[in-house]
């Protein structure tokens, strides 16, 4: 049961199912408004995607913010706030793998189970549970710790939408 805090009661107030979906999208909206504040020290990185399913190489701007902060040594955390899209790290040469990624996910998860989540994107939640929401680099001079071959990708599993990746960089 949630509850919630007013100024008119004493004590907080048990909200109903559809009371609390109501609070939910009020809110929801309210933050879309007024625009979400960035906490310090962390990047939003937003685009579009282009199609339903698409692994999307963010590697270069994920570099270029890292050695925009000149940070010698740490960590930079990326992560997906999303439900219907995920983060990896593999090869970034070959187009093919990721052709090849999206081709066993979805041999993985059909689209044609007998799902019960009734918005049709059920595929999409499993895709990105198995992913993933969030990537861990490590930086060393100033640089991503990344094999050669490798790159990190947004997956997308319910595109073509409007997304956004965060970015925090924590100095050693």
């Amino acid at each position: 049961m949630l509850y919630l805090r007013t100024y008119f009661y004493s004590q907080d107030v048990p909200l109903s199912r559809p009371r609390q979906k109501f609070f939910f999208f009020y809110f929801q909206g309210l933050s879309a408004i007024l625009g979400q504040e960035t906490p310090k020290g962390m990047r939003t990185f937003e685009f579009k995607t282009h199609a339903k399913e698409e692994l999307v190489d963010i590697t270069s701007v994920v570099r270029d913010e890292v050695e925009s902060r000149g940070i010698a040594s740490g960590i930079c955390v990326v992560y997906a706030p999303h439900t219907t899209a995920g983060l990896i790290i593999n090869e970034n040469a070959d187009p093919d793998v990721r052709k090849d990624i999206l081709m066993a996910l979805r041999s993985i998860v059909p689209d044609s189970l007998p799902y019960l989540h009734t918005e049709g994107n059920s595929p999409g939640h499993v895709k990105s549970s198995i992913t993933g929401a969030s990537v861990t680099v490590m930086i060393e001079n100033g640089r991503l710790i990344l094999g050669v071959w490798q790159g990190i990708f947004f997956c997308e599993f319910d595109g073509p939408r409007q997304r956004k990746v965060y970015i925090k960089i924590t100095p050693a």
